[in-house]
């Protein structure tokens, strides 16, 4: 029965570690994605702001808005990000000055989806009181579920480790 219980652990351990591997290596990857526009955001302010990217994309009749955390960007700096456009026409921009506070709000149509997008955020701005209510909760529930997911991939790497000790402890029986 040992031996099973060391074959199914070293099984657990190696899969684990591969599917890990894979998943890393699929969230690092810089997201180049064919047809896409590309997005400058650069940051004009005197502070650094925590960007959100919002793509808002149509299918059918509803509209589904898919967060992106574009990252901190200091002043006078920029990031790119590449949109995939093919069921969207809009996307939105959302600035935090710390966790909870929304200072810029911006709203962007693509009217041409083979011209890449510049965007300088040189002020303080909300274009829209409802839509900014919109993406704040947009943005608090990816920032909930990437909160969630940290939670479960540290308690997934804590039983990998105590896994992969226990496998390679040898037993010291006198």
């Amino acid at each position: 029965m040992a031996k099973w219980a060391r074959l199914f652990r070293i099984v657990t351990v190696v899969s684990s570690i591969s599917v890990f591997t894979y998943w890393f290596i699929k969230k690092s990857a810089v997201a180049f994605v064919d047809n896409s526009v590309g997005l400058q955001v650069i940051n004009k302010l005197p502070q650094a702001l925590d960007f959100y990217l919002i793509n808002v994309n149509k299918i059918d009749s509803a509209t589904k808005l898919e967060p992106k955390h574009i990252g901190k960007i200091r002043p006078e700096y920029y990031r790119i990000e590449y949109l995939k456009m093919d069921k969207s026409d809009e996307y939105w921009i959302v600035g935090y000055l710390g966790k909870k506070n929304l200072v810029y709000f911006s709203q962007h149509s693509v009217p041409n989806k083979n011209i890449d997008q510049i965007v300088e955020v040189q002020n303080y701005i909300n274009q829209s009181m409802k839509l900014s209510d919109a993406a704040k909760k947009q943005v608090d529930a990816y920032n909930y579920e990437n909160t969630k997911l940290g939670i479960w991939i540290t308690l997934d790497f804590l039983l990998l480790f105590l896994n992969l000790v226990l496998l390679l402890k040898k037993n010291n029986k006198n």
